[in-house]
């Protein structure tokens, strides 16, 4: 059973400011979880204007980009690392589409945010934005991951 886990793809999403601050941290959360993927890493945090621009710096040259900065670094938010079978896929899918106007209902964007602007969460894109994410926002010894009796039912067959 832990060496099926150590195959499994990790990757980070952050709950942010204003997700924090309206209270919906556990309700976020819990639904990663419900859904079987393991908890790896987590924080509640300050993102610094450094951080922030290195983490959307794919978005540096673009027009919203001090926006993105301004509003991740307004308030705390509670960055984590998650794993399962094509975690990236699975994390963005409960997340919805950026545009919560477009966020089909069940989504975490469809049932709890307000705008485009303000999205309640970030999840990585692709295995090479997870890995980075990851590592700009936790250090290796930060993350550590306990088996779960139900994980044998979730991967069932397999």
């Amino acid at each position: 059973m832990q060496g099926a886990w150590q195959a499994m793809e990790r990757t980070f999403f952050a709950v942010k400011p204003d997700g924090v601050g309206r209270g919906l941290v556990g309700a976020v959360l819990s639904r990663l979880e419900r859904k079987g993927l393991r908890l790896v890493g987590l924080k509640l945090m300050l993102v610094s204007p450094e951080l922030a621009q290195e983490h959307y710096s794919a978005h540096k040259d673009k027009p919203f980009f001090p926006g993105l900065v301004s509003f991740i670094t307004s308030g705390p938010i509670v960055a984590s690392v998650w794993e399962g079978r094509d975690a990236i896929t699975v994390v963005r899918s409960l997340m919805g589409a950026t545009d919560s106007a477009k966020a089909a209902p069940g989504t975490l964007r469809g049932d709890f945010a307000l705008s485009m602007g303000s999205n309640l969460v970030h999840g990585s894109d692709s295995p090479e934005a997870a890995e980075r994410e990851i590592a700009l926002f936790f250090r290796p010894e930060e993350l550590a991951a306990a088996a779960r009796p139900e994980e044998s039912w979730i991967y069932a067959g397999e």
